[in-house]
């Protein structure tokens, strides 16, 4: 799994190198869709981390959000899971908080995930059995006894549409932070105590952190409490995720699920 995971990494640096030489200066943005953005940044880091990636391990799978899908991959034992560049709302606006994305999914599950945020240089790495990382220091999820005093964190967009607005009070504190697969990189290093999510999310999304999430002693489940088995044919995940330590997971999730 070492090799597999330094693949990984190599290619999640040398992605991140390809969007910063757009950080802060031209390039083209399209709309895939309502709200959902498109640059130039994340199609050249998409086609740097194909390319590094599918060239090392050709019989793998390839699953990203800004490549077309192919129904090959679900045959496949082993699959790439990536997105090239996580937060893309927050890179147009020049808020450090976007990730380059890649996981390595066996029958189903995650066994290598790598988050690199090319701004901040942070490295949340892990590989199945063999523990969580930030920049090469050991991390695990932690929480408070308390719901009260628990530090969640959550969506900006979700945030600014008011759907956080029934748990004002419930929470210790309610942080919005761009960029679902950075939040579980930090859940996952103890930054904070919860990540969640009250709208659907891909897999490309969440795969990596689900990933680091397991190996620093976490949980992460959607909203009907089911783990998330990776790879589907169908790769929105819904209706929402919860992830973090165990105990805290499960006290969220009976929270929001009431």
């Amino acid at each position: 799994m070492v090799s597999e995971l330094n693949l990984a990494k190599d290619a999640a640096f040398e992605a991140g190198r390809v969007i910063m030489n757009y950080y802060k200066s031209d390039y083209e943005i399209k709309e895939k869709g309502y709200h959902n953005p498109v640059t130039t940044a994340d199609h050249a880091a998409d086609s740097c981390l194909k390319e590094l990636l599918m060239d090392a391990r050709p019989d793998y799978g390839w699953l990203s959000e800004e490549t077309v899908d192919s129904p090959d991959r679900l045959s496949k034992e082993r699959v790439w899971v990536v997105d090239p560049l996580d937060g893309t709302k927050e890179f147009i606006e020049s808020v450090p908080n976007f990730v380059v994305s890649v996981a390595l999914v066996e029958n189903g599950f995650p066994i290598v995930g790598v988050l690199y945020n090319p701004v901040t240089k942070e490295i949340f790495t892990a590989a199945k059995g063999e523990g969580a990382f930030l920049n090469g220091d050991l991390i695990c999820c932690s929480t408070k006894e308390e719901v009260s005093e628990m530090v969640i964190l959550n969506s900006r967009s979700e945030t600014r549409r008011g759907l956080w607005a029934p748990y004002e009070g419930t929470f210790g504190e309610l942080k919005a932070v761009g960029s679902v697969a950075y939040k579980l990189g930090l859940t996952a290093a103890g930054k904070a105590d919860i990540f969640a999510s009250l709208r659907p999310k891909n897999e490309w999304d969440i795969c990596a952190g689900n990933c680091i999430i397991n190996e620093a002693g976490g949980k992460l489940i959607d909203l009907k409490g089911n783990l998330v088995s990776f790879n589907q044919e169908k790769t929105l995940i819904e209706p929402g995720l919860i992830a973090g330590e165990i105990e805290a997971v499960d006290k969220t999730y009976h929270i929001l699920t009431q």
